[in-house]
């Protein structure tokens, strides 16, 4: 096919998928280098409300804004890469569209003038992701207040995120939410800046795996500024030895507690100090005192400073 009968072809797809926006069907927009639409910025710039975007394995050097609500997007099948490029000098995916949920990425690379560049910039309201990795990102995910909405984040996995310069990207970063919820996923080798830190009025951990490791310089495994609910269980946490926080592994509170409700609630967490100084699993500046249960700690360790016990 010619380059001028294949963007003809692609011309008469875009309007019959404009046809069928307007009779409001939800469609499947597929994305790959053999495709119609080759990049995920074009499947976005032509999405509407409750369309499946399947991206074919590849790496991608694109940046996408989706606006419409209720999408799915996900890979179709494994090694889907998109990576280099940011959007509105913010992420590799920035999500103004509400419920919108993304599967099966890799989305890495992610650097912006500011210093806080991210995989995913969430801007729009709920969302979900499954079976993402976030690679050598300013930062993995930075979500805008969005008071009423909630993240969920299954199965993913966070490495290599994280810089201080001049302020600190993490992880995970979330500003006010009305919950943070992150299972079965895995934090490594971020630096400088925290694994998860949750302005969330309510933040819970399950499952998950947050270390250090040998190379990591993390400040700390979880930062809840603001206070509000904590419900970690069964997570398997360590402090490495090249930690820049050697004092306290989790902080509530630390800037001043406007979420002072909801229980705090520690159980069946193993944590380990491979360094040399002692530290706090839990430092709790909150007026809201923590229950920890049935964890076990490994090195130099005190379990709790603050509002609370431990048994």
């Amino acid at each position: 096919m010619t380059g001028r009968m294949a963007w003809r072809a692609l011309g008469i797809a875009l309007v019959l998928m404009v046809a069928a926006v307007g009779r409001g069907e939800a469609r499947t927009l597929l994305v790959g280098p053999g495709r119609l639409l080759h990049l995920p910025s074009q499947a976005a710039a032509i999405a509407a409300t409750g369309d499946r975007v399947e991206i074919d394995p590849g790496v991608y050097e694109d940046c996408a804004v989706w606006r419409a609500d209720h999408l799915t997007i996900s890979g179709a099948g494994p090694g889907v890469v998109i990576e280099n490029r940011i959007c509105q000098g913010k992420a590799i995916f920035v999500t103004d569209g509400a419920d919108i949920t993304i599967a099966g990425l890799t989305l890495r690379h992610a650097r912006a003038p500011e210093r806080n560049g991210a995989g995913i910039r969430a801007e729009g309201g709920d969302l979900t992701l499954r079976a993402m990795r976030f690679i050598d990102n300013e930062n993995g995910i930075l979500a805008a207040p969005m008071p009423h909405a909630t993240i969920r984040i299954e199965d993913s996995m966070f490495a290599d995120n994280g810089v201080c310069a001049p302020v600190c990207a993490h992880g995970i970063y979330v500003n006010d939410l009305a919950k943070l919820s992150i299972l079965g996923s895995r934090f490594f080798e971020t630096h400088d800046g925290h694994h998860i830190k949750s302005r969330a009025r309510a933040t819970e951990l399950i499952g998950n795996t947050i270390t250090d490791g040998q190379h990591g310089t993390a400040s700390y495994l979880v930062d809840l500024p603001n206070g509000g609910a904590l419900l970690m269980r069964g997570n398997t946490l360590e402090k490495g030895p090249k930690t820049e926080n050697t004092g306290t592994a989790i902080a509530i509170g630390e800037e001043g507690v406007t979420h002072p409700d909801g229980a705090i609630t520690l159980t069946g967490n193993r944590f380990t100090n491979d360094g040399p100084a002692e530290t706090v699993f839990l430092r709790n500046r909150s007026p809201i005192p923590a229950e920890l249960r049935d964890n076990a700690f490994t090195g130099k360790v005190i379990p709790l400073i603050g509002p609370g016990e431990s048994k």
